[in-house]
Formats: structure tokens, C-alpha cells, sequence
């Protein structure tokens, strides 16, 4: 079955006349695909914004300083038209006469007709089998060209009897599709075999390792908008003015022909080469209303801006494909209610950006903090930037994740003391960097803690690396060494990356303490995971990515369980550094100073103390101690 541009259902041909498609690559879930074109959006409209101008003010004078007056369809609605279509591999086609080139031709049709057609919605089609020319195997290019006239005329020019020009209208374009085939030429590096195609390995090293290839889809829509704008010329909103053609002697406007392929998926093109010898084309005729055409010429305008490369287009029409199957095969409510999930889940992503900023910003202490894990998700994140770099990713992913590296590294300059000794160089020209633990790192027991959770996390880490570096040099190809390095690092963090996350619950249960930790962010984090895990389990993905989500989930799980076992310590230190006995002598001193109290400042040191966690003191509360004894400060407690 396919969609035509209006909605109707069509056959598709027969079996016999497809050829064998390849097998197609898996298409990405369509929740990565939402996040994607949201984040699309973002980055396009962002610098849109940036550069946007003023618009210009229109200029409605013509050339003699005349007011540019209003066009009318050179087509009246009712008009008899005749279709005229023919196949060329020239891109002007001026051989009226050969009969070979003559695809369709249909008479009598009516302009704005909504009612004709075998299923009464003012559609037609056409099927024949082309015969491929030589060039067309060989990588060629082959248009179609359609010719609207007046019942009576021709669109031949050379019948001067039967030709008018403001009785004709014409459009062409080019009906097979380039597309880039990439090839990586993958090996076992220990037995130098490979499971590839070898023509494939053939073709790579006869046309290198990206071949621009024609591909063939077998449907194309021919659209006549019923349109009868009183455009005027020059003040056509883009991008509607690359389809309104005026006539240059009489200003009126021929009927807007758009041929719409935007229902044609991607899976379903096929390379054309030599063991074709025809190709099927279906052609269908129907008329397009002027909102749906406007729709459909916002969808298939691209970006001005250029400079992001033509492979995030390419990129970006497989990923529009699981949007259009969505749009067609998925429940309307569900539909919906994906749409709504996915913008929450952009919202709430970018308020955990926004929160661990303002978290690492604003810290004065690091006590209760694992700095080994910042430098652990710093490699982390250098490992995933290098591996899409030698992956070629789009464009978009690659900036996201180099601003990810950025922050993590910004992360370390607050976590330790970061110097340049200018006495010692790198190769005679850089200063080389020092790095010095803080004093609130070094002074607090978190420091042994961490430690600590490290090491036995490196009983477990570097077995299971091994053994992952094993599997992947014995199993999987590669390009490589240094390929193998990368991906094998990849997959590792891929699927063991959540044991880092144990070193802070290990050190959270020594100090029997979660208040230094940033619960805006992991809250918000934590709900960008149930988010995935909907999606994992309502829409189809890999299990090993739904194991992930449930990984996570238990963690942050672990986390609310100590938050909850861990009760109200006025004396312990929070996330932004300061005790309920700060607090509390902050408003004591504000009090001596101020004969009356400020109530919010009570109150707000009233809520800091009741947030800290609890950890027992023994002996408090007891009727024996003396009333008077001062408290004991915070480092002799944890001596005590």
C-alpha cells in the first residue's frame, strides 16, 4: 500500500517488477528521533535569532513607480486542462515527437475538480515499466517533465497552431535520488577475516570509502494547487515564492505545480545499476489545497544555514522517515501523548544542565563529594567525543557533546586547585598544569572514603574491562587498533558505566549523610530515566538499552533510600557548604543587631536546619549534660 499527497490509498506494483531491496539498517526509535528534531529546532531557531534582522520594508511600487497591482491564475477555476507527461535524461526537453519519451497523457481534466477519479477524490495515475538507457545504469540522472495546457492546445512551441504561452504551464525535475553509501572497511585484527560483502570491499577500493550512488523510488505525486491567491508579485512569502511563477508581460500567475515525494521513505529507495533492466514508476495526478501545500513546502524547505554540511540533511531524512511511519501507523492519543512526554523530557533536561552548573558553581565545600568520579566522568566523556569523532556522527551530536567535555572540565577546576607552572614547560612552550586537592577535600574524612570506594571498585572495574577487551578483540571487527581501543572503551562504559555511580553511595554511607549531594539535578535526571524507561518499554528498542534504564533506576532508588535513613543533623554541612549552627548563628547575630527579627530570616534558617540529615550524637539530649557546655565544632565530631 502507499499514501498519495492527499491522503488516498494506492496499490503498490506488482512484486515481480520491485527488485530485491538490501537489507534495510535499523531505523532509530522514534524517541530519539523526537529529541533530535527538538534539539534541531533549538540549535536552528538560536541562531536564527542571532542573526535575524529586521525585514525589510516591502517595496510595493513597480519599476515605473506604479503601485504593483494584484495577479490573478492565468487558469480559471473549471478550466479544461490537458496533462502531458514525458521521461528524458535531458534535463530540457524539447523532443515533442518521440513517441518513447511520452510517459501519460491524460485529456479533460478539470482545474479545482474534486470529485472525479475511480475513488471520487479527484485523483488519476498512471503505472509502465521504463525501459533504463545506458546512462541512466551508469549512474546517470533522468527527469520527468510535466506539461499543463488548455483543452485545444499543445505544449509543443514549434505547433505554432495549437502552442500558447499563457495556455501552458511546465515543470521538471529529476526523479532518481544521490545518495552517499558509505563503506568501512572493518577486519578481525587478529585473523585479518572479514565478514563483508567483497563486492562491496571492491567497489570501496575502486571508489573509495563514500560512493555517490542513484537510487530509484517508484512513486511520485503530481500536485495542482487549487489556488486562486491574488498574489502579488515580489511580496510572496518565502518559502512559497520558489513555486509562484509569474508570467513577465501580462503579471499574472501560471497554476503552481509541486510534485510531492514527501510520503516516499527512504528504505523504500534502491540503487539503480547495471542488473536493472526497467524500472517501475507509478505517476499519480491529484489536486492540492492551498494549506496542505503550504505544509508540505515548509517540510521539504531546507535550513539556509549550509555550513552544518550536507550529511546532517542526509542524516536527518532517516530519521524523518520513523516520524512520517509514526504519523501514519500510531495511535492519534499516543501520538499525542508522545509528543507531550518528549517535551517535558527536553524541559527537564535542560533544567539538570541549568541546576548542576548552578550546583558546582556555588559549592564552598567538598566534603561528602567523590572527586575521583568528576575525573572518572571526565574520561568518560572524552572516550563517547572521541568515539563519534572516528564514528562520523552528525554534525549536531558532536557540538553536544564537545559543550558536554567543556563542562567537565570546567567541573575540575572546581573540585581541585588547578595551576600552571610556568617553570616547567611542555615541549619548551606550554606551562604545564598542576593539580592540588583542596583543603575541605583533604581536611574531611571524604577524602579516605573515596579512596577507599575506588579501590574496591577496582576489583570489580578492571576484571570486567579485561574481560570486555577480550570479547571485543576476538568477536567484533574493527578498523583498526585504535578503533578497537575506543569502541572497546565505548562499549565498556556503555554497559558497565553505572558502577561509578557506587563510589558516592559508599561514601554517603560512611558519613551517613545525602544533604552535600545536588537533589534538584539527580531529581531531575531521575525523571528524564522514568521518561526512558516508558518509552523503552512502550516502543521497540535494544534490551540491553532497557536493562540500562532499569540500572538507573535502581541506583537512584538506593540514593532515596539513604536520604530517607538518613535523618536531621543540624551540625553537618549541606550542599552549599554551611551547617544549621551557621545558620542559626547568622541569625543571632542579625537579631543583637536588630532589635526586631526579621521573620523570613527565622524562617529560612529554621527550613535550612530541618533539610540537613540526621546523624545521632550520643549523649544528646541527656538531662546530666551541663546546659552551658558550648557545642562541639564540626571537625571535632568527626575525630569523636
Amino acid at each position: 500500500m502507499r499514501v498519495t499527497s492527499n491522503g488516498s490509498i494506492g496499490r503498490d506494483p506488482p512484486a515481480e517488477t520491485q527488485p530485491q531491496n538490501p537489507p534495510p539498517q535499523p531505523a532509530p526509535n522514534a524517541w530519539q528521533v523526537i529529541k533530535g528534531v527538538l534539539f534541531r529546532i533549538f540549535i536552528i531557531w538560536a541562531i536564527s535569532s542571532w542573526f535575524r534582522r529586521g525585514p525589510a520594508p516591502q517595496d510595493h511600487t513597480g519599476p515605473g513607480g506604479a503601485p504593483r497591482v494584484a495577479s490573478r491564475n492565468l487558469f480559471p477555476k473549471d478550466t479544461l486542462m490537458n496533462l502531458h507527461v514525458y521521461i528524458s535524461e535531458h534535463e530540457h526537453f524539447t523532443d515533442f515527437n518521440a513517441t518513447s519519451a511520452l510517459f501519460w497523457e491524460q485529456h479533460d481534466l478539470v482545474y479545482g475538480d474534486w470529485t472525479s477519479g475511480e475513488n471520487a477524490d479527484g485523483c488519476y495515475e498512471h503505472f509502465a515499466e521504463l525501459d533504463i538507457p545506458q546512462s541512466v545504469q551508469q549512474n546517470g540522472s533522468i527527469y520527468i517533465h510535466v506539461y499543463f495546457t488548455k483543452s485545444g492546445f499543445h505544449p509543443d512551441p514549434r505547433q505554432k497552431a495549437l502552442y500558447r504561452r499563457l495556455a501552458t504551464v511546465h515543470m521538471s525535475r529529476m526523479i532518481n535520488k544521490y545518495k552517499r553509501r558509505r563503506f568501512q572497511k572493518t577486519k578481525n585484527l587478529l585473523t585479518g577475516e572479514t565478514e563483508a560483502d567483497p563486492e562491496m570491499i571492491k567497489r570501496a577500493e575502486d571508489y573509495g570509502p563514500v560512493e555517490v550512488i542513484s537510487h530509484w523510488h517508484p512513486n511520485i505525486t503530481i500536485n495542482i494547487v487549487d489556488d486562486h491567491t491574488p498574489w502579488v508579485k515580489g511580496n510572496v512569502p518565502p518559502p512559497l515564492d520558489q513555486y509562484v511563477k509569474f508570467d513577465a508581460v501580462s503579471g499574472d500567475y501560471y497554476p503552481i505545480i509541486y510534485f510531492n515525494d514527501y510520503w516516499n521513505l527512504q528504505k523504500d529507495y534502491y540503487p539503480i545499476n547495471e542488473s536493472l533492466a526497467s524500472l517501475p514508476l507509478r505517476v499519480s495526478f491529484c489536486p492540492l489545497s492551498l494549506w496542505r501545500w503550504q505544509l508540505y513546502a515548509a517540510q521539504s524547505t531546507k535550513s539556509p544555514w549550509n555550513f552544518l554540511g550536507d550529511e546532517l540533511y542526509e542524516q536527518s531524512d532517516e530519521e524523518q522517515d520513523s516520524v512520517k511511519v509514526a504519523l501514519l501507523e500510531t495511535n492519534p492519543y499516543l501520538l499525542a501523548l508522545t509528543i507531550i512526554v518528549s517535551i517535558v523530557h527536553s524541559v527537564f533536561e535542560f533544567l539538570a544542565f541549568k541546576n548542576d552548573i548552578q550546583f558546582w558553581n556555588s559549592r564552598q565545600s567538598l566534603e561528602g563529594l567523590s572527586v575521583r568520579s568528576v575525573f572518572f566522568g571526565v574520561f568518560q566523556s572524552f572516550v563517547v567525543l572521541l568515539y563519534i569523532l572516528d564514528n562520523e556522527t552528525n554534525f549536531v551530536v558532536q557540538v553536544s557533546v564537545f559543550i558536554g567535555v567543556l563542562i567537565d572540565l570546567w567541573k575540575i577546576t572546581k573540585v581541585m586547585d588547578v595551576r600552571l607552572d610556568r617553570e616547567h614547560r611542555l615541549a619548551g612552550i606550554f606551562p604545564c598544569p598542576t593539580f592540588k586537592d583542596k583543603s575541605t577535600y583533604i581536611e574531611s574524612s571524604t577524602k579516605v572514603y573515596d579512596d577507599m570506594a575506588f579501590r574496591y571498585l577496582s576489583w570489580i572495574l578492571f576484571p570486567l574491562l579485561g574481560c570486555y577487551a577480550v570479547y571485543s578483540l576476538l568477536y567484533l571487527e574493527h578498523k583498526g587498533w585504535y578503533s578497537w581501543v575506543l569502541s572497546m572503551l565505548y562499549g565498556f562504559l556503555l554497559t558497565f558505566g553505572f558502577i561509578t555511580m557506587t563510589p558516592q553511595l559508599f561514601i554517603n554511607y560512611k558519613l551517613k549523610s545525602v544533604a552535600h549531594l545536588p537533589w534538584r539535578m539527580l531529581t531531575y535526571k531521575a525523571l528524564n530515566t522514568f521518561i526512558d524507561d516508558l518509552f523503552a518499554f512502550v516502543i521497540k528498542m535494544p534490551v540491553m538499552y532497557r536493562i540500562g534504564c532499569l540500572r538507573d533506576d535502581v541506583v537512584f532508588f538506593i540514593y532515596l533510600y539513604q536520604r530517607w535513613i538518613y535523618r536531621v543533623d543540624p551540625t553537618r554541612v549541606n550542599e552549599f557548604g554551611m551547617s544549621g549552627e551557621d545558620v542559626a548563628q547568622a541569625s543571632t547575630a542579625a537579631g543583637a543587631l536588630t532589635p526586631v527579627p526579621s521573620t523570613a530570616t527565622t524562617a529560612s534558617a529554621r527550613e535550612e536546619a530541618t533539610a540537613l540529615p540526621a546523624k545521632p550524637t550520643p549523649g544528646a539530649g541527656s538531662a546530666s549534660e551541663p546546659q552551658d557546655t558550648p557545642p562541639k565544632p564540626a571537625e571535632d565530631k568527626k575525630k569523636d
